[in-house]
């Protein structure tokens, strides 16, 4: 169901948008008769059969069942999640959400439009100084020593902070912006004794961006050696460090396309690769992932590969997420770079290819972990054992898929050299994890089985008002004996006596399941018929419908018929006698 949002809300927003515009900004869309097609983003296809309907605001592939209505699309596509989809709908068309009306929601969104407009000034005020200042020189010589390309350089927004105290505060109020939402955004900093300053100075400028483009905060980056070397925004009302990662709005369609992330830590370890065409990459812009992170990663593949520094720390940071990782449901493997190596040097001194490769040959969580602990305990010693042992077990007791955990078990006795019955042992002393499962690959939807005759009349129900009614007239909820066609039925005759209005896209929000969209749209893009043709299937479907209720209701009668004979219940043998012979006259009359 929609949730809290009201119906009148979701419908409203419909009635204002245009499903092929939308679907048209993300696929190219080519006339079809009444309607458009294209080849589906959501399956491999070389022949298109993916339909968009301008006149129902509905789209269904014919190759793998997917089917919805704007805000579907925009779930399946972008995935989001449903108040999401209606938010981005409704800003879209101008359709005020019953939230913004609550004082407190409103000034909530008031401070974060603030902040995105401040931030926005702040990144045309660094990209600026960058390109036609002093103090933008060395930066750009930095930057094509770093390899950055210009084209790069204007895609990312990079920019440079000037070493003065006040100069973004001048700029930001020369164009009305008050310290109060300055410092809000993280913009700048109060001083002990009055008044403030800017946060970013003498810097190279990295904006953040959430996964929908929006400008959350920045990353500033020294030249030089002086400390720290990273200074980063603070968390706002519109920016939490771990809830984000750094380059997704650029590249979620490249890691949906390829069903795999490569994860990296710092921006330039994003932006070289990038630049130079591995686009499925991400940046954590930190040591560990967090499950937020993980969770957004989620809508877009669960195939990671985590690429950190060779280093200690690196080693730590990737120990940390595996579990996480692996908690989630994601599937993980590692390709752990030489010390002192990150990916932004091996791109530039090695080619992105090496990269790639050893991406490509990336390590299984089991053998990386392994490995690590083999380092540093003594795999001949019996505490050496114990220790890679526990902590290995740690990690596959998270896993839910008993195979799996069966293979590694078996994997782990054999490295460290213990009967496995041991491991087995030692793994039912640890608690079941609470392991999010993996949903299995709904691959290719087929057609629904559903009574071609049911099929055809929530058509007719739903193309004309007369045949509506007359479909109402003969029929009840009851007489569709397949569940699914039973409950649409029932919210179309529901919403017809209050007079509201009937659209396939409206009527998807009042179901919750996958399988009433697919319906819906199956049936909407059925061949159209001509009037005569119409009339004849009405009139057929109805009488199809009506025999096949009395057929099964004469042989419930002749069950209980029966029953009563057994149990000599002479008064109820006669009433249903009685009933079973005035359904053979209908049916005679049928």
């Amino acid at each position: 169901m929609a949730g809290r949002i009201p119906e009148n809300i979701l419908e409203d927003i419909l009635s204002r948008v245009d499903i092929v515009e939308i679907i048209s900004g993300y696929l190219p869309l080519k006339k079809a008769g009444a309607n458009f097609k294209a080849n589906c983003p959501f399956h491999q296809e070389k022949t298109a059969s993916f339909m968009v309907s301008p006149d129902r605001q509905i789209y269904h592939c014919f190759g793998c069942g997917e089917s919805g209505n704007a805000f579907k699309f925009l779930m399946r596509h972008e995935r989001m999640e449903f108040p999401e989809a209606v938010e981005a709908l409704a800003k879209r068309c101008g359709v005020i959400l019953p939230e913004q009306d609550n004082p407190e929601s409103a000034r909530k969104a008031n401070i974060a439009a603030q902040i995105y407009k401040a931030n926005e000034l702040a990144a045309e005020f660094y990209e600026k100084n960058l390109h036609q200042s002093a103090a933008g020189v060395p930066v750009l010589k930095y930057l094509s020593g770093r390899s950055v390309k210009s084209t790069t350089i204007k895609e990312f927004r990079l920019g440079v902070a000037p070493a003065g105290w006040d100069n973004l505060i001048q700029f930001l109020r020369s164009k009305n912006i008050s310290l109060a939402v300055m410092e809000q955004a993280g913009l700048i900093l109060p001083k002990d004794s009055g008044g403030y300053y800017d946060r970013f100075r003498n810097r190279i400028v990295f904006p953040v961006f959430d996964v929908r483009s929006r400008l959350l905060g920045f990353g500033g980056r020294v030249l030089d050696d002086s400390l720290p070397k990273y200074l980063n925004s603070p968390e706002t009302a519109v920016y939490t460090k771990g809830k984000n990662l750094f380059g997704l709005n650029l590249s979620k369609d490249f890691i949906r396309e390829t069903d795999c992330v490569v994860i990296v830590e710092g921006y330039l370890d994003f932006i070289i690769p990038y630049q130079e065409g591995l686009k499925n990459i991400v940046a954590s812009q930190g040591t560990a992932l967090t499950i937020e992170q993980i969770k957004l990663l989620k809508r877009y593949t669960r195939n990671i590969v985590m690429v950190y520094d060779g280093d200690t720390a690196g080693e730590i940071a990737t120990l940390r997420s595996l579990d996480i990782l692996i908690d989630e449901g994601m599937k993980v493997k590692v390709a752990p770079l030489p010390k002192g190596i990150d990916p932004d040097v091996m791109v530039r001194k090695a080619g992105v290819e090496k990269l790639r490769s050893m991406v490509d040959e990336a390590v299984s969580f089991f053998d990386y972990k392994l490995g690590l602990l083999k380092k540093k305990h003594d795999i001949k010693d019996a505490y050496g054992k114990t220790e890679i042992a526990a902590q290995m077990l740690s990690t596959i007791n998270k896993f839910d898929n008993a195979i799996l955990k069966g293979e590694y078990l078996k994997k782990l006795a054999e490295e460290i050299r213990v009967p496995e019955e041991n491991i087995m042992k030692e793994l039912s002393k640890l608690k079941p994890s609470a392991a999010s499962p993996v949903p299995e690959n709904p691959g290719l939807k087929k057609p629904l089985p559903i009574n071609p005759a049911e099929k055809l009349l929530i058509r007719f129900m739903l193309e004309e008002k007369e045949m509506l009614e007359r479909i109402m007239r003969e029929l009840s909820p009851s007489d569709f004996l397949d569940e699914r066609t039973s409950r649409i039925v029932s919210v179309i005759q529901e919403l017809a006596l209050k007079g509201k209005r009937i659209e396939p896209s409206i009527l998807m929000n009042y179901f919750g399941e996958e399988e009433a969209s697919q319906l819906l749209c199956e049936t909407m893009f059925m061949p159209p018929l001509g009037e005569q043709e119409k009339e004849k299937a009405v009139s057929d479907c109805i009488a199809r419908i009506k025999i096949q209720r009395l057929r099964l209701r004469r042989e419930d009668l002749h069950l209980r018929i029966k029953n009563a004979q057994s149990s000599g219940d002479e008064k109820e043998l006669s009433s249903l006698i009685h009933e079973f012979h005035n359904l053979i006259k209908k049916g005679d009359e049928a």
